[in-house]
């Protein structure tokens, strides 16, 4: 299909990009219930990716069999919203299984990664906790007072709570953690990732993320690599999210995090909800609930359990509903920050140091 071809906007479906890192076990397909999953190890299902390793095909509608990195390119405006420009479709949608604790690791901001890497963007990220055990946790920022020195000799001593804030994670909690920001976080965690397209990393750890031991002139270089990108001036910590003002009895929408790159709210439906047009953003659904029905002016599709989508700015108004009791989804968007999280958590009767607290929000 060309540019300049008049499209019926329907909701974008798309294939999904499996990683078997040694974290992760079988959380994916054996407790959130995604099917077309390889045996052994399902570490993460990158939902929706434009990232360059792993850009995802579109598999629905008059674009399938197309990237989603092309369509995008053609139809800027139409998919992710009036005005937009960029090198790719700007977030990245995933589900990360933690079984066993994640290495110790960040991922560049901006800055970094057009100074060191030559790459667009960095990689700023949000986990939405899904499921975990009572000893799960999230290690996440740098103690105060700590020289270069004594954090490079913590790492070569593998003591990296002497060093971190180590915080009790539960189900329905989010993180946001900016590019820069030392993190990890398991064991027994299942966890939903937005991030910012971007798949840039610097480890602290002796070993690689397939388990493998790394050369100890090699494990050093990393954690010298990890100290020129290492950033301590935000803080992260565990949110249980706010509740936007009620849209329709028995539902409710609470924002996880939000951001300048992305938001992430959690959406439990009892009865249909009415998404009206938004078209300076587009929408991705990754339904963790039983499935569901979307609805839109040119038709009618079901979502089914630990599927995902894009809704394309286009679309205009949706109406998703529940087909069983009820609904349970997760909604991330690039959000004007004013008009999409402040004014409505507002209206809420929200303070405005506790939407701050969402991510990097200014009010």
């Amino acid at each position: 299909m060309m540019e300049g071809t008049i499209v019926d906007w329907s909701p974008i479906r798309m294939s999904h990009h499996v990683r078997s890192y040694a974290f992760g076990a079988r959380l994916i397909p054996e407790m959130l219930g995604k099917k077309d999953v390889p045996e052994g190890i399902v570490a993460e299902t990158w939902e929706i990716s434009d990232q360059k390793d792993a850009r995802a095909t579109v598999t629905s509608g008059p674009f399938a069999g197309q990237l989603l990195h092309d369509i995008v390119a053609a139809y800027p405006n139409e998919i992710v919203g009036d005005g937009w420009q960029g090198p790719h479709f700007p977030i990245l949608n995933k589900f990360l299984d933690a079984s066993h604790p994640l290495p110790v690791h960040l991922h560049a901001d901006d800055e970094a990664a057009r100074r060191i890497h030559g790459q667009p963007n960095g990689k700023t990220e949000a986990w939405h906790i899904l499921y975990a055990a009572s000893d799960a946790s999230v290690l996440v920022g740098i103690k105060p007072g700590f020289a270069r020195d004594d954090l490079r000799q913590a790492f070569l001593d593998r003591d990296y709570d002497r060093v971190m804030f180590r915080y009790p994670i539960a189900a329905g909690d989010t993180v946001y953690v900016p590019g820069g920001i030392l993190h990890a976080f398991g064991p027994d965690t299942l966890i939903f990732e937005v991030q910012q397209t971007s798949d840039l990393g610097q480890s602290v750890m002796p070993t690689d993320l397939h388990g493998n031991l790394l050369p100890e002139d090699q494990w050093h270089a990393n954690i010298e690599a990890t100290l020129a990108e290492l950033k301590t001036d935000y803080l992260p910590k565990p949110h249980a999210g706010l509740d936007k003002p009620e849209s329709e009895p028995g539902n409710s929408l609470t924002v996880g995090c939000a951001g300048p790159y992305f938001a992430l709210e959690r959406w439990r439906l009892t009865a249909p909800h009415r998404d009206p047009a938004h078209p300076w953003r587009c929408l991705t659904l990754s339904n963790v609930g039983d499935p569901i029905s979307i609805a839109w002016s040119g038709g009618q599709e079901t979502l089914g359990r630990a599927e995902s989508v894009l809704l394309p700015a286009a679309i205009g108004d949706v109406t998703i509903a529940p087909l069983a009791a009820s609904a349970d989804l997760i909604a991330c968007y690039v959000p004007d920050l004013e008009r999409d999280i402040v004014a409505p958590l507002r209206n809420a009767g929200h303070r405005e140091d506790a939407i701050r607290l969402l991510g990097e929000v200014a009010c």
